[in-house]
């Protein structure tokens, strides 16, 4: 299964309801799907630039290894060639949190989340309120 366009949408829309009702600075949010296909993404206004690289390098990460970008993180401080050889390999990847797992009712990965304009922790908290708002579960880690 996987997330659907009208979810992916919710997601991003509360993501950035979020982010602003808390002050955040301009976010950009890229959902994908668990092929890692873009399904929604938008850019607020002010937006700097390359967020959406960033936003999508978080979900990609997400979605490749099948872990928050927040583990990303930890195995990037852990072992950083890795995580430079696999960005080759796979693709985009930012391992800072903001790229957020998406599962389903029975904890299958349907997409994953990422956002990027604030600080990352702040990015992650994004995330997962625009993924709660879709009546969905958001991994982190």
């Amino acid at each position: 299964m996987n997330i659907t366009i009208a979810q992916a949408r919710m997601i991003v829309a509360s993501a950035m309801l979020e982010g602003g009702a808390r002050g955040f600075k301009p976010l950009t949010v890229v959902v994908l799907d668990s092929g890692g296909h873009v399904t929604a993404a938008e850019r607020q206004d002010g937006s700097s630039t390359k967020r959406f690289e960033i936003a999508y390098g978080k979900a990609h990460g997400a979605i490749s290894f099948g872990v928050g970008s927040r583990a990303l993180m930890t195995r990037a401080e852990q072992q950083s060639y890795f995580i430079a050889a696999a960005n080759h390999a796979v693709g985009p990847l930012v391992p800072v949190p903001g790229g957020v797992l998406i599962v389903d009712e029975a904890n299958l990965v349907i997409g994953a989340v990422g956002v990027s304009g604030d600080t990352s922790d702040n990015d992650e908290v994004a995330a997962l309120a625009g993924i709660e708002a879709a009546g969905l579960k958001g991994i982190p880690e």
